[in-house]
């Protein structure tokens, strides 16, 4: 059996690092597909490539992460004009993948656009397959009830329900902190989210994930401006628009 995870961007998988050593160790085989599609081949293969790198950290093959969305046009930062294009290109990468256990995206949370679209699409994709397929969501970050450009990484939030614990000994803990160094070209994005993460992880009990129900992605992620409309200037207007488009043709 395999676990999907269907992710925007390369190093979104670092905040799901304690699902994929869950999936190694249940001898599980994870496979990752990235939609979004880069200003310059020569950018994504250097982001895959640190990808890569991390997975190898954890035992799995390089072939497990698959950037389906290279040539697509599914721009990174708009995953959610193009969904039609970005499912097309996972659903073509099934067939190679075997049996599908469950889905694993980036959570349904306001945080960025590309990963609530990956989450709207997944859904759509799971329920096209067999609706009884469960979704796993992780946090990334999002800007519930905070202002400006404030956030928190890795935090569930109570809209998506229960939070279930992955337990990890302090081996994991230090490897988990440490993967970090596998993404130089994103230093500036994680020097800000690593301390919010490993904050929340402290306080809130570990690492937490969350079912991803069907009726979620029908709703905005949580009342108030959310941190894309913030940060981004992209309006929940705008996506909203997208993924009913999509889910309408």
């Amino acid at each position: 059996m395999s676990v999907v995870y269907v992710l925007a961007h390369f190093d979104d998988e670092y905040a799901a690092l304690p699902l994929l050593l869950r999936d190694r160790r249940a001898g599980v085989r994870s496979w990752l597909l990235y939609v979004a599609d880069y200003a310059s081949p020569e950018l994504a293969a250097r982001r895959l490539g640190e990808t890569r790198a991390l997975l190898a950290s954890l035992g799995l093959a390089p072939d497990q992460a698959r950037h389906v969305g290279a040539g697509t046009g599914v721009l990174d930062g708009a995953v959610f004009e193009a969904l039609p294009a970005a499912l097309a290109a996972v659903k073509a990468a099934l067939p190679d993948l075997g049996p599908i256990e469950r889905f694993v995206v980036a959570a349904w949370e306001g945080g960025h656009a590309d990963h609530d679209a990956c989450a709207f699409m997944t859904v759509a994709l799971r329920d096209s397959l067999d609706p009884a397929i469960p979704i796993d969501q992780f946090g990334l970050y999002h800007g519930r009830g905070l202002p400006g450009g404030l956030f928190r990484a890795c935090a569930p939030i109570p809209e998506n329900g229960p939070v279930e614990r992955v337990t990890l000994s302090v081996g994991d803990w230090i490897a988990f902190a440490a993967a970090v160094r596998f993404f130089p070209s994103q230093a500036k994005t994680w020097l800000a989210l690593w301390p919010s993460m490993f904050l929340t992880f402290a306080l809130r009990g570990g690492f937490g994930f969350q079912t991803l129900a069907r009726n979620r992605v029908d709703e905005r992620p949580h009342t108030g401006t959310l941190l894309y409309e913030r940060m981004f200037k992209t309006p929940y207007a705008a996506v909203r628009a997208g993924l009913d488009a999509f889910s309408g043709a």
